[in-house]
C-alpha cells in the first residue's frame, strides 16, 4: 500500500491518523512568522465553545503565501478525497483557521464537526479536517483529544475523557481526522501558547463553514491557481449547482465578464444522457 492508502484505510478504521512529515518544518516556521503579527493582534475568542482563552481567526490564504501549499497538499487531498468522493464529484475548501490556545485554557466541548449540518448521521462523511501544529502538539499544552473509533459509534454519544487519546504531533505532520469523529482542543497546563493551523474540506454541495466567496472574492481569487480557484468555490457542483448566469463561477475571474450569458448545461454524464435521449423522442426519434 502507499502512504496514501494506508493514512486512508487508518482514517476510516479509527477515525483519525497522522501523516508524518508531510511538508518541510521550514516552510511551517515561515507560515508561523507571518501569522505571529495576527495572533498578536487577534482578541480572545468569546463564548464556551470557542474558548475564552483561545484566539482563533481566518481567511488564511491571504495571511499567509505558504498556506496554499498546505490546502493544495496533493497527498494529503488523496486521503481527503477517498473519504469524501464517494458522496459528491467534487470537494470543496470548508474552512482555514488559524488556532491559539492559551495557557489556562479549560478543555474544549467534546464535539463532531460534521454536527454543523442538519442531515442524517451515520452513512456518509460530509468533512475531514487537517490539523497542521505550528507548535508541538501534547497533552500538557492542549493538543487536539481525539475518541479513537467514535466515528462508528452513536453520532449523538458523548465519551468517557478517560478514552480520549492526545497523539503528539510535530510541525510538518499532519493530523487528519474526520467530521465524524468526536473531537477538542486541549487544556492548556503549560507555560505557553499552543498554536496551529486547521484546514477543512467538506462535500462539494454543501454550505461551507467559512463562506469561501465572500472570504475570497473574484478580486483576490484571481490570483489563485484554477485548481486553488475551484476549491474554494469557484467551480460548479454538477448538476448545476453553485452556477452564475448559468455557467461556473470561474467565469468573474476573468478580466471582463460580459453583461448578456448563455446558460450553459453542467449535467453528470447520465443526465446529459439521459437528457439527449428526451430531445431525440421529442423530436421523433431524429438527431
Amino acid at each position: 500500500m502507499t502512504g496514501v492508502d494506508t493514512c486512508a484505510a487508518i482514517l476510516a478504521r479509527d477515525g483519525w491518523c497522522i501523516f508524518g512529515r508531510a511538508v518541510d518544518p521550514n516552510l511551517i516556521g515561515r507560515i508561523d512568522a507571518e501569522l505571529d503579527a495576527r495572533f498578536a493582534g487577534t482578541p480572545l475568542c468569546q463564548g464556551a465553545f470557542y474558548g475564552e482563552r483561545t484566539k482563533r481567526f481566518g481567511s488564511l490564504l491571504t495571511r499567509s503565501r505558504g498556506i496554499a501549499q498546505l490546502v493544495m497538499h496533493p497527498l494529503v487531498l488523496a486521503v481527503v478525497e477517498q473519504a469524501l468522493l464517494p458522496s459528491c464529484e467534487r470537494i470543496s475548501l470548508n474552512l482555514t483557521q488559524a488556532i491559539e490556545i492559551h495557557p489556562g485554557a479549560l478543555p474544549q466541548l467534546p464535539h463532531r464537526d460534521q454536527d454543523m449540518w442538519g442531515g442524517p448521521k451515520g452513512g456518509i462523511e460530509y468533512l475531514v479536517n487537517v490539523m497542521w501544529p505550528l507548535t508541538t502538539f501534547t497533552r500538557t499544552n492542549g493538543g487536539t483529544r481525539l475518541w479513537t473509533g467514535s466515528h462508528i459509534d452513536d453520532p449523538d454519544s458523548l465519551l468517557p475523557e478517560d478514552d480520549s487519546v492526545v497523539p503528539t504531533v510535530l510541525p510538518g505532520d499532519a493530523l487528519i481526522f474526520l467530521g465524524s469523529t468526536l473531537h477538542g482542543g486541549g487544556g492548556n497546563a503549560g507555560s505557553a501558547p499552543r498554536r496551529g493551523i486547521v484546514i477543512s474540506y467538506c462535500l462539494g454541495w454543501l454550505k461551507p463553514f467559512e463562506l469561501q466567496w465572500l472570504v475570497y472574492p473574484p478580486a483576490v481569487a484571481r490570483r489563485f491557481s484554477p485548481d486553488l480557484a475551484a476549491l474554494v468555490g469557484y467551480a460548479q457542483h454538477r448538476p448545476n449547482l453553485g452556477n452564475v448566469e448559468g455557467q461556473s463561477p470561474a467565469i468573474l475571474l476573468a478580466d471582463d465578464v460580459p453583461d448578456y450569458l448563455p446558460a450553459i448545461d453542467a449535467l453528470r454524464p447520465d443526465q446529459t444522457a439521459l437528457a439527449a435521449a428526451f430531445v431525440r423522442g421529442q423530436r421523433g426519434g431524429r438527431d
